[in-house]
């Protein structure tokens, strides 16, 4: 009863304006956008057909079909990557958010949570955060895809490791406008494995809060490889169109 009666009185005292549209928002649940901007976010449920080796969304119809490649991810290193759903919207919101605060709605662990389980991991596995520099943790004072590793190790009784993928160069954020090429050359030898003992042979979910190019996920994963790692699948909360 009780939740059922927060949410009216907080947005009394407290509201909150959707960072989308501005309209109130009117569930503690839904984070910083409203319902009517989560409805219009494209959140993957199976019915989409989408890349099966980098996630890409490639057709809003799915059902039976054979294997879909968007031949764009051939050479990268991870084994598969999956999301929540598209960068737009809702989602796109929660993740600049979780960038400025780290906070995660409930309904976005639920998404989040949802993603994961679709990746069907076998044990042993270990939840492995891509990294940011010691440079940009210190300025932000926190990894967001440590946060969001978090929550997914907490559900499954995962291990998360924070440790033994780090950053060794301090590189430029990557802009909207860079081509794949100039977001490779950024990120190229940027990661190193400093504890490979805790990775040889496990399989690791590498997990992050968007997937663009899938550059610096291709990145993370040879190094990961490299030392051992069995496979590497890519989690993250949302995908590019």
């Amino acid at each position: 009863m009780w939740k059922t009666l927060s949410d009216p009185v907080l947005s009394l005292f407290y509201p909150q304006d959707c960072n989308v549209c501005h309209n109130e928002v009117r569930s503690s649940d839904d984070g910083i956008a409203c319902s009517d901007c989560w409805e219009a976010t494209r959140i993957f449920d199976g019915s989409e057909t989408l890349c099966d080796k980098c996630g890409a969304f490639l057709f809003s119809a799915g059902g039976m079909r054979a294997a879909a490649f968007c031949r764009r991810c051939g050479e990268h290193h991870y084994d598969r990557a999956t999301s929540a759903g598209l960068y737009e919207r809702a989602l796109s919101a929660s993740v600049l958010h979780l960038k400025r605060t780290p906070h995660v709605s409930r309904r976005v662990k639920r998404l989040f949570i949802s993603a994961f389980e679709r990746l069907c991991i076998d044990a042993p596995a270990v939840i492995v955060p891509v990294p940011l520099s010691s440079r940009r943790q210190r300025d932000r004072g926190f990894n967001q895809a440590a946060i969001l590793g978090k929550i997914v190790a907490n559900h499954a009784g995962i291990q998360l490791d924070t440790n033994s993928l780090v950053r060794k160069i301090h590189t430029p954020m990557h802009r909207a406008g860079m081509d794949r090429k100039a977001r490779a050359i950024t990120v190229k030898n940027a990661f190193e494995v400093v504890r490979p003992r805790l990775i040889e042979e496990r399989a690791i979910v590498l997990v992050d809060d968007v997937l663009t190019s899938g550059e610096t996920a291709s990145m993370c994963a040879r190094v990961l490889k490299s030392n051992g790692a069995a496979t590497v699948n890519v989690l993250t909360l949302a995908r590019a169109a």
